[in-house]
């Protein structure tokens, strides 16, 4: 009886019908990769656009990196033109002896200078501007305004430095005035640690503090924010307008909601902002004075005055509020973003805020006052009203 025939495990070469469909198949792949990466480039409305500088310190990095990606696609065209060439020219053919090896260049001298001098003078070319723009970016200028930064689960917190404006915090959205450089004193800290005030981490506060980076693409690069460090940088806008900013660097469950805005002013418009910001808070003339009454009592009641600050707030004791573990709420209803720049501020996002913080931004420090029995349900409307006739 005749044995079945079996197939060769030996497979022969590639016909031309076989070659042909993975090369088609391959282009495709190709053409379709080319066109997702087009049209990922393609966003109508880009706020965070690093192409589009609106400042002196996003147009340094740009600038460099204008000099700097000509030259890298030149060296990768020339590297892999050079490795493509090698294996067309080198390859092995069907009709060649396998025990004879194409000529070797090893030990060549001319070959090995030439491939030793061309990359070192590459790297010096872009070793001069990188460095001579990396030490223009850490300098601190000259008659720049101070601004620190405190960076924390899930928000950012803006101190205004010097004599002017020592008594203004603000959180989620820093001002700024046009044409004038801003030095950032930045640092992390833990939620849960009251803020110590002034330029420099509070002893062993910073250190239970987590990793954040702070970037706002139109006007400056990266720079993380170290626990137990203090880091610079500085921004500048030459334009009128507001530039969205946000924490580059993964902090916890609500990071992509850790967001702010750099508000660029007119220094006339800016001045007057941060001499409205330095008074103390006081409730708008159309607002609920009843409402409001309860509700500034219900900020004792409720606890909201052992981690939050209200400038010129006086408690039915005579407590003034004065803790920074939370967000400082003078002049609230003048920032038009809140939880961190997540939301818009209004009464229903506020609403929503008190009623469970969780809900509204996962991991955030704040804690269920309701479910802790530490506010009643009926205090939330007094208390909306209350924060939101702050300005």
């Amino acid at each position: 009886m005749k044995a079945p025939a079996t197939r060769s495990a030996a497979r022969g070469p590639v016909t031309g019908p076989t070659r042909g469909r993975w090369r088609r198949g391959l282009l495709r792949a190709a053409v379709l990769g080319l066109l997702v990466s087009v049209l990922a480039a393609c966003a109508p409305d880009a706020p965070q656009d690093t192409f589009d500088t609106a400042g002196p310190f996003a147009e340094a990095p740009d600038q460099l990196w204008n000099i700097v990606f000509p030259i890298a696609v030149g060296v990768f065209i020339l590297v892999n033109g050079i490795l493509i060439f090698a294996i067309v020219r080198f390859r092995r053919r069907s009709d060649e002896d396998d025990s004879e090896l194409p000529r070797q260049v090893a030990g060549n001298t001319r070959l090995e200078i030439l491939w030793t001098l061309v990359p070192a003078v590459i790297l010096a070319v872009i070793a001069v501007p990188t460095i001579q723009t990396t030490f223009d970016l850490a300098a601190q200028p000259d008659d720049a305004l101070e601004v620190r930064v405190v960076a924390k689960q899930y928000w950012f917190e803006f101190e205004y430095l010097g004599d002017e404006g020592q008594d203004v915090v603000t959180s989620t959205q820093l001002h700024i005035p046009t044409e004038q450089p801003v030095y950032l004193h930045m640092e992390a800290l833990s939620a849960q640690q009251p803020d110590p005030g002034g330029v420099g981490p509070k002893e062993g506060g910073a250190a239970e503090g987590v990793l954040h980076s702070f970037w706002v693409p139109r006007l400056a690069g990266k720079q993380d924010i170290v626990p137990g460090q203090v880091r610079n940088m500085s921004i500048q806008a030459d334009e009128v307008g507001r530039y969205e900013g946000q924490c580059a660097q993964f902090c916890g469950l609500s990071h992509s909601r850790m967001r702010f805005q750099v508000i660029a002013q007119e220094p006339d418009e800016f001045q007057a902002w941060l001499d409205e910001q330095s008074e103390p808070a006081e409730p708008a003339d159309e607002a609920d004075e009843d409402l409001v009454a309860e509700g500034e009592q219900a900020f004792t009641e409720a606890a909201c005055i052992q981690c939050h600050a209200i400038e010129g707030y006086e408690g039915p004791d005579g407590q003034a509020a004065e803790v920074r573990i939370g967000p400082d709420l003078t002049h609230f209803a003048t920032r038009d973003t809140m939880a961190g720049g997540f939301r818009e501020s209004n009464r229903e996002n506020l609403r929503a805020w008190l009623e469970d913080p969780q809900e509204f931004k996962p991991g955030a420090q704040m804690p269920n006052l309701i479910e802790d029995e530490q506010m009643d349900p009926e205090q939330v409307e007094p208390l909306v009203e209350y924060l939101m006739s702050l300005e």
